[in-house]
């Protein structure tokens, strides 16, 4: 029986890093995070909770569409179904939306309420308690709506990447459509000798990962700005879904790009420098943008960079003024795919 990656003592799981990292020809320590990704993964979505979460974002890419995207995606995002924190507000429906503003604040604070306290008394438990029981070299901290897995450094390197696994949740939406999708740690193809942590989680369709990304992308286009660092990556992605076909056949899903649209002008509103309201239907119906200007181009530039420079590609990255270009291209197919739909 092959011995497990995690029950090896220190030094040997620092030299198991360090093989597999020169075969597979990724940093050691994207290898270890990759791993402690993975047990998260593993952890939850075995549990109660994982009949209702859903795996979303970059890391959902990486992990769970055969590395359709190149770049290590390094953090955990998850969705709580909506029906399930808030069921008096939410109901049954498919895809629950708030119908006025009213009623969207009244759902949000409700969210903003219940979610810490869902996180606190079940999420928390069930990684706390698989961390105990594997006697593994961890510990969880709470971040409001967020926790945050650290872990027992093995390796050197770190840097734009935290040494650490965020999971990040949210829960103002279904998370559908999704599916259950295995996903294996990237050291195990180098070490078969070895067994490594393994999941099954449920995971966003690529189709509307897409569009949550383009919707973020068109938003930073109009205001200028990013909450947060390190964003970079959403522009990668959708250049990678695009090169895929993922890109196209969400495109065509007019109903899939109404509903991401209208979940966000529901819960996400963002308003311009001139203080007007970004209308995500708009975005969705041909007027997307995807390519910034001045200053937040040049902001965009350097977190690329700075992307690049962590090592976090599997291979060489293409330039910035062929990623922007890309982009462009991905936005005029959207564009022009709305208005021939809205023609016929």
């Amino acid at each position: 029986m092959a011995d497990s990656f995690l029950s090896l003592g220190k030094n040997d799981r620092r030299e198991a890093l360090l093989v597999a990292a020169e075969q597979v020809g990724r940093p050691a320590y994207l290898l270890e995070k990759d791993i402690w990704v993975v047990w998260t993964l593993g952890v939850l979505f075995k549990s109660k909770l994982g009949e209702h979460l859903v795996f979303k974002g970059g890391t959902s890419l990486s992990k769970a569409y055969g590395g359709l995207i190149e770049r290590f995606s390094e953090d955990i995002d998850l969705t709580y179904d909506i029906r399930q924190l808030i069921p008096h507000l939410a109901g049954e429906a498919e895809e629950p939306i708030p119908r006025s503003k009213s009623q969207s604040r009244k759902w949000t604070d409700a969210v903003r309420a219940e979610l810490p306290v869902w996180i606190k008394g079940q999420a928390t438990p069930i990684l706390q308690e698989a961390i105990a029981a594997s006697g593994i070299d961890a510990k969880i901290v709470e971040e409001d709506e967020a926790l945050c897995l650290r872990y027992g450094i093995l390796t050197e390197g770190y840097g734009y990447v935290r040494p650490e696994v965020l999971l990040e949740f949210g829960a103002r939406s279904t998370g559908e459509p999704a599916s259950k999708i295995a996903v294996v740690c990237d050291a195990a193809i180098a070490l078969p000798e070895l067994t490594f942590p393994q999941a099954t989680p449920r995971v966003m369709a690529a189709e509307r990962t897409f569009w949550e990304k383009a919707t973020a992308a068109h938003v930073y286009c109009l205001k200028g700005s990013f909450r947060g660092d390190r964003f970079a990556r959403h522009w990668h992605d959708l250049a990678k879904l695009a090169q895929s076909g993922i890109a196209t056949r969400a495109i065509a899903d007019r109903d899939l790009a109404a509903r991401v649209a209208e979940h966000k002008q529901a819960f996400f509103l963002e308003k311009t420098p001139a203080g007007e309201e970004i209308a995500y239907l708009s975005a969705v119906s041909g007027a997307l943008k995807l390519v910034p200007q001045g200053d937040a181009l040049q902001c965009l530039e350097a977190d690329y960079q700075a992307m690049i420079a962590s090592g976090l590609f599997e291979s060489d990255a293409i330039s910035f003024d062929a990623l922007m270009s890309n982009c462009k291209d991905i936005e005029d197919e959207a564009n022009t795919s709305a208005s021939k739909s809205d023609q016929s």
